[in-house]
């Protein structure tokens, strides 16, 4: 396994495809409650990422705004999953995406060279001009446009589906 990628490694990347993003540090947070203080510091559309698999080991990221729901037992139905969906295991969460529970960001399709993951943005989230994304850890929030961030996805080779999928 490839060591996964950094926030500068990250960075410098944005920079080379002439992508604006400004990055604030702030101590760790491992939930949407504990991250809404910073709300009035980082303005946007803030995420909230589930990292889930089908019975084919075919795995997705849900990007979606941090207060909305997910229909777990329907979603497979919108995403095209082959069966219900489950969350990932952490062990694939680092593998694919080079993070750790609690910083899962879209951002980590830097990482997903072997393209293992179909990344999923919300349809709601996507009406934001801007989307604030941890950079690989969650000690920071990266503020990026939001056709910045599909631009940045398809450069890894992905190819974002814009989805309603919340309730």
């Amino acid at each position: 396994m490839t060591t996964p990628r950094t926030a500068d490694d990250l960075f410098r990347f944005l920079d080379e495809l002439g992508i604006a993003h400004t990055t604030k540090t702030h101590p760790p947070v491992f939930t949407v409650a504990e991250s809404v203080s910073l709300r009035d510091e980082i303005p946007g559309g803030h995420t909230k990422n589930l990292f889930l698999k089908d019975k084919k080991d075919n795995f997705f990221l849900l990007t979606v705004e941090e207060n909305a729901s997910v229909d777990l037992k329907g979603v497979h139905a919108i995403i095209g999953a082959a069966s219900k969906v489950s969350f990932g295991k952490p062990e694939k969460l680092m593998e694919y995406l080079g993070v750790v529970p609690g910083s899962v960001t879209a951002l980590g399709a830097i990482n997903d060279t072997g393209k293992n993951v179909t990344f999923v943005l919300d349809q709601d989230l996507m009406e934001h001009d801007i989307i604030n994304c941890h950079p690989l850890s969650n000690d920071a929030t990266t503020s990026i446009g939001r056709d910045d961030l599909i631009r940045f996805m398809e450069a890894t080779g992905h190819t974002p589906l814009v989805l309603k999928v919340t309730a």
